[in-house]
């Protein structure tokens, strides 16, 4: 109770300091009016006057607040100023109209309703305004005409200068003039120059007509300024001092009409007043609802080399007033400034004073309640911290459930692409066979759906990759302009089935662009299945390639006439997993979020513009130049040759009852050279690979990993075919150990996987692959990349028959660096043994560490030929190269090179060289035979 007595007689106190305040503000405050006011045109020294009247006349009204806005001589910019002053709800608008008729309909508008108007100058086309404040143009006219009549004493001609055609001041001024010489017959006209109210312009025009006239009396200027620049267009012309020059306004100043004549340039000029103290008198009176004219007509007389000295010094005299009048004005809102700033410093001192003695208060009550509230806020921070222990151990059950969720979509999107695989391959044999035709278009709904379901696959690993960051991009230069011609290409035929006219259109030929081919494509390829789905027959789908503004971007945009999107579709086009209510076609919603996430790798965006029934245009833009990649974001271009085969290339070639197991292969009884070993955990996919491999190859199947590892020493196979996810040891570890036992390093490894990020292509790479292949792929495509790799093999074995010569020492190619040591280190046992008669296959795997049998698979993978055929060659061979190079005789060269007995190797050299030792010696050629 006491601390709401206490807060009560605080706050009391505060409402009455707060009064004070308040109450000494309203003594001061008054109403305030907004003016709006709208001008054609600042530029004119005339304008400026008539403001600075205004201004100085409303310094007079502190209710007053007038705001002025310049068209700049454009009727559209005007009429948006009138129409902001309209919002603005001001009080009153005045209104110098650029030209009559465009103006009118919107001056009408802010008349009725409601707002009082007030045109100054120039009238429109229409009498719905309030009052009107300026000379009467056509008396002004026709007094001109009057006074250039006597001037010319009745005869001559003229050349009239004019305003802008459009406006009122114009039109009657002419009319006045006309008015006032048509009974003077020999006062022609002869040429008109349209100076627009501006010098520059009058000066730039007015020398092409006089040149047609040149012959004139008078220049007739509808202002001072464009008789001046009339003037000065004709500077060392000697028609400048003959001719005459007239003007209207007569303004004062070192630019005024004034100054004009009594400098010699003007003959004449016509008063014509700016009216700005007038103005703000009607507006006052309108304001404050006192009577007022609606046509304030100026008065208005001739000035010339007889009156001017009077009319300047007037001039200057009411200029000098106002200058003092402004400087009286200024010095007395420099003191109500100080009156204000002290009487507010007195408020500040006053508030200061309450809050000290409030402060000072409060805090001795803020003592009492101290102790008590931190012992409060003890035990809520005791309990705060328990909560956010809480909330953190939750979190990391949350974080662990949902990392266990995203792993489990992981592994089930792997999973997919087994199946898809062993649905491809069958289809693709059924639809290469000669089945009927209805069970051909089956066969190809069935493709279509699993290349679909393939998308589906593809798209919820990227999105997979996008949430774990794990989503890098491999730009290289291209030629996008090329590119999107190639993606577009592929969906001609679908436009043409559709009748729906597809274009390309690029202004530039060529756009050179750092961007990753297969992200953009897959947003090119999103966008365009978008439009196609959407758009009906006899649509159009187009897309345009563009440079920014600021040609740092190129803007790449899919335009179609389809059936358009709701505000709500566009609003979450971008969303994942959406998907509108009312969509006929359901999908996934991943697309375009997609496209947004590989927008955004290349540091561009993607925004959609859409109407229903209209069509939809999305668009995104790719930075040019490099500077914003990193380094690790840029790859060189990636040669076709090197690119991934397409998942499903071509036919299969094995018969689908194989697969089936009905019937055998007819070619079974055929003797295979080459041996190929299947490591695949998939029953249904290693039978599948199996049964069509056993067409060219024999074939040994392993179902987990220990067990494949095991049958590659074993049986050393030409050729192994390994799935990366394996029970008891995965394909990256098998490849690792066959890769690094001398007894297996020479035998090619096919990785098959249903990982095709780059890191897995990577880590497959190191461990030793020779192939990486995704999952589903063609088995064509593989069929011919294991004939490729073991044809490779072959080629392999002729260049180690040529490169184990003794006397050869460099070669041109260079084989796996375990291949090359285990036929070196076997080529080196037979060099330091070669003496020895004795020496077998036996003593060399000794040597070697290893078993007989493993040696003899090892040099008939590698050479073709056993250990004891290449003991023998190698003896041969040395022999050979004594012969050629020592005076040994034949008997010494057979023992030295471990042969038994002279007579055993004449026989061996006359089987392999066609001819004996001593033949051989006898022909001493030059240099050595090359041999096969």
């Amino acid at each position: 109770m006491k601390e709401k007595a206490f807060e009560k007689w605080v706050f009391g106190l505060f409402l009455l300091v707060s009064s004070l305040f308040v109450s000494c503000n309203q003594a001061e405050e008054t109403k305030e009016f907004t003016i709006g006011f709208s001008q054609c045109t600042e530029g004119d020294a005339w304008r400026k006057a008539m403001h600075k009247e205004m201004l100085r006349e409303a310094s007079f009204h502190p209710e007053f607040d007038l705001q002025i806005k310049d068209a700049r001589n454009s009727n559209a910019e005007q009429v948006k100023h009138i129409r902001e002053f309209i919002d603005q709800k001001v009080d009153l608008l005045i209104v110098s109209p650029n030209e009559a008729e465009p103006i009118t309909p919107v001056v009408e508008e802010a008349f009725e309703k409601g707002i009082p108007v007030i045109l100054v100058d120039r009238k429109i086309s229409s009498s719905s305004y309030s009052a009107y404040v300026g000379a009467d143009n056509f008396q002004i006219g026709k007094l001109a005409g009057e006074y250039i009549a006597n001037l010319l004493n009745g005869k001559g001609k003229i050349i009239e200068v004019w305003g802008l055609k459009g406006t009122s001041a114009a039109v009657e001024r002419h009319r006045g003039f006309q008015e006032a010489t048509k009974n003077f017959q020999d006062i022609q006209v002869v040429a008109e120059v349209e100076g627009e109210w501006e010098k520059e312009v009058a000066k730039k025009r007015f020398p092409a007509v006089f040149q047609k006239q040149p012959q004139i009396d008078l220049v007739f200027a509808h202002n001072d300024v464009m008789a001046l620049g009339a003037y000065e267009s004709l500077q060392g012309h000697p028609a400048q001092q003959q001719l005459k020059f007239t003007g209207f306004d007569g303004l004062a100043g070192p630019n005024g009409g004034l100054q004009f004549i009594e400098d010699g340039i003007l003959d004449a000029t016509f008063l014509y007043p700016t009216g700005g103290e007038e103005i703000m008198q009607s507006a006052y009176n309108i304001l404050h609802n006192r009577p007022y004219q609606k046509e304030n007509i100026l008065n208005t007389t001739v000035i010339d080399g007889r009156n001017v000295h009077i009319m300047k010094q007037q001039a200057n005299k009411i200029l000098s007033q106002e200058e003092n009048i402004n400087r009286q004005q200024h010095k007395i809102n420099e003191q109500i400034k100080i009156y204000n700033n002290q009487r507010m410093l007195l408020y500040i001192l006053i508030g200061s004073l309450t809050g000290v003695v409030v402060l000072g208060a409060y805090a001795l009550y803020s003592l009492r309640l101290r102790h008590e509230t931190n012992r409060a806020l003890m035990a809520k921070n005791r309990e705060i911290l328990e909560q956010r222990n809480e909330i953190a151990e939750m979190a990391k059950k949350a974080e662990k459930a949902n990392e266990a969720k995203l792993k489990f979509f992981t592994n089930v999107s792997h999973e997919f692409r087994t199946p898809l695989t062993l649905i491809l391959g069958p289809v693709e044999d059924a639809l290469q066979s000669n089945i009927p035709m209805g069970l051909k278009k089956d066969m190809l709904l069935v493709r279509q759906n699993a290349m679909r379901l393939l998308k589906l696959v593809n798209q919820l690993m990227d999105f997979r990759k996008v949430e774990r960051k794990k989503m890098r991009l491999q730009a290289s230069e291209s030629d996008l302009v090329r590119f999107v011609e190639e993606v577009a290409q592929s969906f001609e035929r679908l436009a043409r089935k559709r009748h729906i006219q597809l274009k390309v259109i690029s202004r530039l030929r060529e756009i050179n662009v750092y961007f990753d081919k297969d992200k953009v494509d897959k947003v090119l390829f999103n966008l365009l299945s978008n439009s196609f789905k959407f758009t009906r027959e006899n649509g159009k789908v187009t897309i345009l390639l563009e440079l920014s503004e600021d040609r740092n971007h190129v803007l790449v945009t899919v335009e179609d006439t389809g059936k358009g999107m709701t505000p709500a579709q566009v609003a979450n086009a971008f969303d994942r997993f959406y998907t509108a209510e009312d969509n006929t076609s359901l999908g996934t919603g991943l697309g375009l979020a997609l496209s947004k996430e590989f927008i955004k790798l290349h540091h561009g965006e993607i925004s959609v513009v859409s109407k229903e029934r209209e069509g939809t245009r999305f668009t995104f833009s790719l930075p040019l130049g490099k500077e914003h990649l990193k380094e690790e974001e840029i790859v060189l271009e990636t040669p076709k040759a090197e690119q991934n085969a397409p998942l499903v290339a071509g036919v299969l070639d094995a018969d689908l009852e194989l697969f089936n197991g009905q019937s055998a292969p007819e070619n079974a009884s055929v003797v295979k050279e080459h041996t190929i070993l299947v490591i695949e955990d998939n029953k249904e996919l290693r039978e599948f690979l199996s049964s069509r491999l056993m067409a060219d190859f024999n074939v040994v199947e392993a179902p987990q990993g220990n067990y494949g590892l095991q049958q590659a020493f074993d049986l050393v196979p030409d050729l192994i075919i390994c799935d990366v996810t394996l029970p008891q040891k995965n394909g990256l570890e098998i490849t690792a150990a066959l890769k690094t036992d001398v007894r297996t390093s020479h035998i090619p490894v096919i990785l098959l996987t249903a990982k095709d990020s780059l890191e897995y292509k990577i880590d497959g790479i190191q461990a030793g692959a020779d192939l990486y292949v995704t999952k589903p792929f063609s088995y064509l495509y593989l069929l011919e990349r294991v004939k490729g790799l073991i044809r490779n093999r072959e080629l392999l074995k002729v260049y180690y028959n040529s490169a184990i010569a003794v006397d050869t020492k460099v070669h041109t190619s260079q084989p796996k660096q375990l291949d090359k040591k285990f036929i070196n280190e076997v080529a080196a046992l037979v060099e330091q043994n070669l003496q020895n008669p004795d020496l077998s296959a036996n003593d060399i795997a000794a040597g070697l560490g290893m078993s007989r049998v493993h040696v003899y698979r090892k040099m008939k993978a590698l050479l073709g030929y056993s250990l004891n055929d290449y003991i023998v060659n190698s003896r041969l061979k040395k022999a050979r190269h004594l012969l050629l190079n020592s005076q040994m005789n034949i008997s010494e060269i057979a023992y030295e090179v471990g042969f038994s007995s002279p007579a055993y190797f004449s026989t061996a050299f006359k089987n392999h060289f066609n001819m004996s030792p001593s033949d051989f010696k006898a022909s001493k050629p030059g240099k050595e035979k090359k041999t096969v």
